[in-house]
């Protein structure tokens, strides 16, 4: 069958809605990269001639890209790379090593990364080297080519750069900017950070072997802008097989963005966060409720997205404690009230407790002891509430100094939402005594 009657076939409803979804959430899980980062243009263009002095002519750099969460810093190294691999030549000889502090926690672990990125395990053996220096040294040498008169060029990446500057003595970064200054070996790390004053957290030495070159990137990220976004990830290509489908999707897209409740939801998340993450996970949440009945994107399904963002997790939490426990966070939230927020100890909160059962009468809510322990125990671990300080040995259990980690309006709302609240427990809580 040819292209165009292909394109002019109707496709059962849903086979066309099984089709936009996989469409649909290949954009949004995977975020392509863009043809040309748009807004970084400068920023793009001088990491690129940094990266390309490296790969190309063998001289060794470091830089620091530098931006809150969600400005696009791996975006914009993405892009760099592409660029710099289109060329035969870099695409041969170009080594990389990718780091991240949340994963690589000490320089051992570290260490044993790039050996095995570098595929040098065979070579390493089991050889021992007196210090970090000399081992990376050894790592550089076996990369040289046969002739022994040249090296490959290394990228190191390091995600998440600021909690490499918590490792022991910094030696990873202390070795890394050392040899990329010594010209022992052409190599050029490139470091990611959110934190502005990250300079500050690197030793004196480490910072006189550092570049001291920085990339920034600021969100310019309009909310008419935002808005295009949403309707271009959301809309269908031209080369969808139902040109008919396609067309009605595209136009319910187009409806969607300039309708006022949803303006006002996405105006919420946009002054929440700029990050296109987290405005796709909310596109996810909306793609999941198309089905074949409702074959397009609604208001209200945004809108349910939105309070499913925005969830308040803790106050969600405390759906799920009993009654026992429920009615310990109370006894807390009037020692917060009455002690105005200082620590309380279980002891405290047993008081308070026994307060309340003295004026009900009920014995309903009487328990023993070693359960009402249990039961703080058991938010301590929800860590709704923490100790002010660590365990002691000295101090029993029952008088540990601890903090309640909810504010009164989490408490109030959870309550009106908790399945088949005893009515009495409500009025306790809605009570300025107790």
């Amino acid at each position: 069958m040819s292209k165009r009657k292909m394109k002019d076939a109707h496709l059962p409803v849903g086979e066309c809605i099984t089709q936009v979804q996989e469409i649909l959430r290949e954009r949004l899980c995977h975020q392509q990269l863009p043809d040309r980062p748009e807004g970084v243009e400068a920023q793009h263009k001088h990491l690129l001639e940094l990266l390309k002095r490296t790969a190309v002519h063998g001289e060794s750099n470091s830089v620091l890209i530098v931006g809150p969460r969600g400005a696009g810093k791996t975006m914009l190294l993405k892009c760099v790379l592409r660029d710099l691999l289109e060329e035969k030549e870099v695409q041969k000889n170009l080594l990389q090593v990718h780091l991240n502090g949340l994963l690589q926690t000490d320089d051992r672990i570290a260490l044993k990364e790039i050996t095995r990125q570098l595929h040098l395990e065979n070579v390493v053996g089991d050889k021992v080297f007196g210090s970090f220096a000399e081992n990376m040294a050894f790592l550089l040498e076996a990369l040289k080519k046969g002739d022994r008169s040249s090296s490959s060029p290394v990228l190191f990446v390091l995600d998440e750069f600021d909690l490499f500057a918590h490792h022991k003595n910094q030696t990873l970064l202390y070795n890394l900017f050392d040899v990329s200054q010594s010209a022992q070996a052409p190599i050029a790390v490139v470091g990611l950070t959110c934190r502005l004053d990250v300079l500050e957290l690197l030793e004196k030495r480490v910072k006189s072997r550092f570049s001291h070159r920085q990339i920034h990137l600021l969100s310019s990220l309009t909310f008419p802008q935002y808005l295009e976004r949403v309707r271009i990830q959301l809309s269908l290509l031209h080369n969808f097989p139902d040109d008919s489908f396609a067309q009605d999707w595209n136009t319910s897209v187009k409806t969607l963005v300039k309708d006022k409740s949803v303006e006002d939801v996405l105006q919420r998340h946009f002054n929440s966060s700029k990050d296109f993450r987290s405005m796709h996970m909310l596109l996810m949440l909306c793609l999941c409720r198309v089905s074949v009945s409702k074959p397009a994107i609604k208001p209200a399904d945004l809108l349910e997205a939105s309070r499913l963002c925005f969830a308040d997790t803790k106050a969600n939490m405390l759906h799920g404690l009993s009654i026992l426990e429920l009615c310990l966070v109370i006894a807390m939230k009037h020692l917060n009230d009455v002690y105005e927020g200082e620590p309380f100890n279980l002891q405290m909160v047993h008081n308070e407790f026994k307060k309340f059962l003295q004026r009900k009468s009920n014995s309903m809510y009487n328990f023993d002891p070693p359960v009402i322990m249990k039961a703080f125990e058991h938010l301590q671990q929800l860590e709704l509430i923490r100790p002010v300080d660590g365990p002691s040995a000295k101090t029993q259990r029952e008088y540990q100094l601890m903090r309640l980690m909810l504010d009164h309006s989490q408490i109030m709302e959870a309550l009106q939402k908790y399945p088949q609240c005893p009515t009495d427990i409500k009025q306790w809580a809605m009570s300025a005594f107790s």
